[in-house]
């Protein structure tokens, strides 16, 4: 149902109102299907114009959805992480930080903050950069995505949708996939830059929103050397940022070689472009002598496909997919099949 009301655009639907305070001009738009004005409260969402339908049928698409939320947030940043400090203060530790895009519950506001929990992660962050309301259900709708869960250890990953194709890799359980289409009793998924198959009883499809990191998947690194503790930290700066084939910029898009090689050009190490030839270079080692700033490798069908950098903690950062950008997964997401140290400290 729409309707105005004290100069105001509203969508009612299933017990939700969303509304739209609006000027004698953009009241007149309203009325005859002309372009909604930005007017208080809803400017993030009409930072483009839309027709009063077109507002109406996102506001519609996005009132049903919780997506597990009561009161959801979502981090409005543009290049920066958004900090989660245990107090709402700026002098309040750091507990964590949100990537642009990842939502929270939103507990409480006091003084310009929000008592947020994301993830693993509660604290409180600026209200400034936080979607709230309306506005946060309608960004939510256009960030949520659809992930294929592995539900057991092992996953073998094909390269095609048969169980006589040969293995790829394969996934432990709890890892997300990127999720892409689902076939006969088969899911097409993305592991880093492939378009693969898993079988779709072992895996669970679902929808989420990203959320927050926690200090300790950034802080990794205590008790190794300084330059591979600046390395890594100089790597991380760069989370979120996109993934590009054939890209080696670290702000406007890199593949998985092409960040790993522009991060440790920042400390005067020559590395090939591709992640084959990265694999020769320097010494390989075990699991086991792994440090921060060393160097892990992935293959498909045999060749060395995928390059990460390994940060300490079990954990690695990597320029993934295109939909997913540079992240942090579990060093043994999928399996390894090579160690290498560059660095010779």
């Amino acid at each position: 149902m729409r309707y105005l009301k004290n100069r105001k655009i509203c969508v009612a639907s299933a017990g939700l109102m969303l509304c739209m305070a609006l000027n004698p001009l953009s009241a007149y738009a309203a009325e005859n299907g002309g372009n909604v004005l930005q007017s208080a409260g809803v400017t993030t969402v009409l930072e483009t114009s839309l027709t009063t339908e077109e507002y109406i049928q996102l506001a519609q698409q996005a009132q049903g959805a919780s997506w597990g939320y009561t009161n959801i947030g979502i981090s409005n940043v543009t290049d920066e992480l958004l900090n989660v400090r245990a107090l709402p203060s700026l002098e309040g530790k750091l507990v964590g930080k949100m990537p642009k895009g990842a939502a929270c519950e939103v507990l409480d506001t006091v003084d310009g903050w929000a008592h947020i929990q994301s993830g693993e992660v509660e604290g409180y962050v600026s209200l400034d950069y936080l979607l709230i309301g309306p506005d946060a259900k309608l960004k939510a709708n256009e960030l949520v995505r659809t992930v294929a869960v592995a539900n057991t250890d092992g996953l073998n990953v094909r390269e095609s949708p048969n169980t006589e194709s040969p293995v790829v890799t394969q996934i432990r359980q709890g890892e997300e996939l990127e999720y892409l289409e689902t076939l006969d009793g088969w899911v097409k998924v993305a592991v880093d830059s492939d378009e693969v198959y898993v079988a779709a009883e072992y895996v669970d499809v679902v929808t989420k929103l990203d959320t927050a990191i926690t200090m300790t998947e950034l802080l990794y690194g205590v008790g190794v050397s300084d330059v591979r503790v600046d390395l890594t930290e100089y790597a991380k700066q760069f989370l979120g940022n996109p993934y590009v084939w054939g890209g080696t910029s670290l702000t406007h898009g890199a593949d998985c070689s092409g960040f790993v090689l522009s991060v440790f050009a920042k400390y005067g190490v020559s590395l090939p472009r591709v992640a084959a030839d990265q694999a020769r270079v320097g010494t390989s080692i075990s699991a086991g002598e792994l440090q921060p700033g060393d160097l892990i490798f992935y293959a498909r069908g045999g060749y060395i496909n995928h390059v990460a950098l390994y940060i300490g903690g079990g954990q690695v950062i990597h320029a993934s997919t295109e939909r997913t950008g540079i992240k942090i997964s579990n060093y043994n997401y999928r399996t390894p099949v090579k160690y290498v140290r560059v660095l010779q400290d």
